[in-house]
């Protein structure tokens, strides 16, 4: 677990460390809005999607190097979906990754651009990405289609829409799911299978790779949902027990601490038997990674 550890560690490193330097090299960006970007993207975090992606690619013989501008345009999405999420109008956060959140810091305004910054600068990393790595058009477009699906409407905003729509009502085991399958899971998923399409992965592991990272991505919000409960502020970066106070549907709301556990369990398993036993694909890293997520503590 020590070397797992160490992996995403340096992997994460690597990662922060290329979004500074190209960050750092933007132009003709007001300085204003390039540095309220720059400040939630180098807040630090667990950058596990960018990691997944990395990994997926070496765990089909890859480069994971090539996998780099992909991770790091997804870690943009990621985050200008953070610093939406905490804007007074959604969860009306004071604290992100142990720091003020962007709004607390430049201003409701600023804040909205440095997001919508973010994300249309993803889009020309990928594309980016796909030049470097020297894919063909069909990927490479087929890597951008799938970003506008995972990332928008049809996937992370969908979820978010529902989570809003679910606050001070009861909801099902599947409705938390598919909430949590789309806010959380479709971009863990899109990591996932960006380093399966960079390796040119056939069909048949990428719908494996698939079915992973979806257990994955439930799992992660698990997880997430019993450490806001749990966990300590200092440890998570954010309040705890923000998601009672926001009247968040959860699944400690919903099945209670123990029962949540048992179910984080179950996805972690799920997930780690849908990629044993192909030819194609070393799944050590990627099981290593998902049994690190069952016992992490942020």
């Amino acid at each position: 677990m020590n070397e797992t550890k160490t992996y995403i560690q340096n992997t994460a490193d690597l990662v922060h460390q290329e979004l500074d330097h190209m960050s750092s090299n933007w132009t003709n960006i007001p300085a204003n809005l390039k540095e309220a970007m720059r400040y939630s993207l180098l807040a630090g975090g667990k950058r596990i999607r960018p990691v997944l992606a990395i990994a997926t690619l070496e765990s089909l013989g890859g480069d994971g190097k090539l996998a780099l501008p992909f991770g790091c345009a997804i870690e943009m999405i990621h985050t200008y979906s953070l610093i939406h999420d905490d804007l007074p109008a959604m969860d009306d956060d004071d604290y992100r990754r142990g720091k003020l959140t962007n709004h607390k810091v430049y201003g409701e305004a600023m804040a909205i651009l440095a997001g919508d910054g973010l994300l249309t600068e993803a889009f020309g990393l990928l594309a980016q990405g796909a030049e470097e790595a020297e894919l063909s058009v069909d990927v490479a477009l087929g890597i951008i289609r799938e970003a506008t699906r995972f990332a928008g409407a049809r996937g992370m905003i969908n979820g978010q829409v529902q989570d809003m729509e679910n606050e001070n009502r009861s909801i099902t085991l599947d409705e938390l799911e598919e909430v949590h399958r789309r806010k959380t899971g479709d971009l863990i998923t899109f990591s996932v299978r960006v380093g399966a399409l960079v390796a040119g992965a056939s069909k048949e592991t990428l719908d494996a790779l698939t079915t992973f990272s979806y257990q994955l991505g439930l799992a992660f919000q698990i997880q997430d949902d019993i450490l806001d409960v749990v966990g300590d502020q200092a440890i998570i970066g954010k309040p705890v027990g923000s998601d009672e106070h926001n009247k968040k549907a959860t699944y400690p709301a919903l099945l209670g601490i123990e029962e949540s556990k048992n179910r984080l369990q179950t996805c972690i398993q799920s997930a780690r038997d849908s990629i044993q036993g192909r030819a194609d694909l070393d799944p050590t890293r990627l099981l290593e990674l998902a049994d690190y997520l069952l016992l992490r503590d942020r």
